[in-house]
């Protein structure tokens, strides 16, 4: 089966913005269950945090695209955001710029019902997620209405969030 996020980075052209709501997701990640006893990625060991997507975002960004993550979450943060703040600065590394914005910055911004991806500010990737966070479906979008909303919902975002070297979790 192919992967709809990185068939959108492989056609994007000039941008790829990515939305996280969630407070937690895949709970059985066998990487977040590591750090939940103790496991840390050393900085000082690519090797050891080096991983294929990262590759992805070093092959994106260098065809000019910029790639931004921005996650929206809620504060005092859970065990799972602790986890992904953790574990972005390889993201940053291999070129993704990564923003948090605390959920109660958000709570005026008309914001999409769920996590997705927009490449070239002209389709959107929306995921969705059982209540645990496990993946259960994408779809895409392109009608121009989804689009605008997407667009302008992450900008505002964008532009109230801290990059990553700025923020942490509370």
């Amino acid at each position: 089966m192919t992967n709809p996020v990185l068939e959108g980075l492989a056609k994007a052209r000039h941008s790829a913005v990515h939305l996280e709501m969630r407070d937690a997701y895949q709970p059985s990640d066998p990487e977040f269950i590591a750090w939940q006893n103790g496991k840390r990625l050393d900085p000082d060991d690519r090797s050891s945090w080096w991983r294929p997507f990262l590759d992805v975002v070093v092959d994106t960004t260098g065809r000019g695209v910029e790639m931004r993550r921005a996650r929206i979450v809620s504060e005092p943060v859970t065990d799972y955001i602790k986890y992904e703040y953790d574990v972005t600065f390889p993201n940053v590394e291999a070129g993704e710029l990564v923003a948090w914005l605390p959920r109660r910055r958000a709570a005026d911004i008309a914001l999409p019902g769920t996590d997705l991806w927009m490449f070239d500010g002209t389709s959107v990737l929306f995921t969705y997620f059982s209540g645990i966070g496990e993946v259960v479906d994408r779809e895409w979008s392109t009608e121009p209405g989804v689009v605008d909303l997407v667009s302008s919902a992450f900008e505002t975002v964008w532009d109230r969030a801290t990059p990553h070297a700025g923020y942490k979790p509370v």
